[in-house]
């Protein structure tokens, strides 16, 4: 019934359609495009549709933006992905131990996430990439362990409303361990506000990266959107298509994700489903004349 409500939302069949492209071109980088996207191939500063060999044009060192934005789909999805695994391990783990325990351990988990919610998670990974040297693997590191705190949040109060459910309490009186109550009976029922909120983690890594790389903070040795930004920029005047480019599949991206989350958020909420579907059928439609 969830899934059914979720194919029928339109913001759902856009973003997965967006997104679609993303992976498509991520997958397929290698098949179009075997070559190295960082090698010269051509004149640079040709315009979009000026070459035939070059449909998207090339860039101030004369490389090639289409095979760029090919291979760009590749890393930066794999940071938005591998960020969003990275938090959501640490964050369900310390939500979920905080939020089941209580007591001592509660209230330690919760001092450390305060103290990384204090500090601001792009300030704090651009101290650790630049500590660390940029690297992906930096990157996808530092980002990782300044985004579990809004998932930890999240899911302590999964775990504190869940943990006094009526099935909980039968489980703790059939004897059921501390390990099968989290893992069997309260975190399968908290994960669906959690996994909605992974297509926005995602959508924020990718944003993050393409912010280190544009600050110059991204790996040297591999073409990401976010990179592709960075080298254009000195070249926004003369050549505004070098930054228009990867920029349109950054914000595509973004916006596919976060319709993804949004109707996500809407089909697995039924309150909000019902509420919005109550406001569709008061509202007067416009072509209908309005009886004195």
């Amino acid at each position: 019934m969830k899934w059914l409500r979720l194919l029928r939302q339109p913001s759902a069949l856009v973003g997965a359609t967006l997104l679609a492209c993303a992976l498509f071109a991520a997958l397929t980088a290698n098949a179009f495009f075997p070559g190295d996207p960082l090698d010269m191939v051509a004149a640079p500063y040709q315009w979009p549709g000026a070459a035939h060999a070059w449909p998207l044009g090339t860039d101030l060192m004369g490389r090639d933006l289409l095979a760029g934005l090919f291979h760009g789909a590749r890393v930066s999805l794999y940071v938005g992905l591998t960020v969003a695994v990275i938090a959501l391990v640490l964050g369900v783990l310390i939500g979920g131990l905080a939020g089941y325990f209580g007591g001592v351990l509660d209230q330690i988990l919760m001092a450390v996430t305060e103290f990384f919610q204090t500090v601001p998670p792009f300030l704090l990974a651009i101290i650790l990439v630049a500590i660390l040297t940029p690297s992906l693997g930096t990157i996808v590191f530092a980002l990782g362990v300044t985004a579990w705190p809004s998932i930890a949040r999240l899911t302590r109060g999964e775990f504190i409303v869940l943990r006094e459910r009526e099935f909980v309490s039968a489980s703790v009186a059939l004897g059921a361990s501390d390990a099968h109550l989290i893992f069997i009976e309260i975190l399968p029922n908290a994960l669906t506000p959690i996994l909605v909120s992974t297509a926005l983690l995602v959508a924020n890594a990718i944003l993050s990266e393409a912010a280190l790389s544009f600050l110059g903070l991204g790996d040297p040795n591999v073409v990401s959107w976010g990179s592709m930004v960075g080298t254009g920029r000195e070249a926004l005047r003369t050549a505004w298509y070098m930054i228009a480019v990867p920029g349109s599949a950054i914000a595509l991206t973004v916006l596919a994700l976060n319709l993804l989350s949004d109707a996500l958020h809407t089909a697995f909420n039924p309150r909000l489903a019902k509420s919005r579907r109550a406001e569709a059928a008061a509202t007067p439609d416009p072509a209908e004349p309005v009886r004195p």
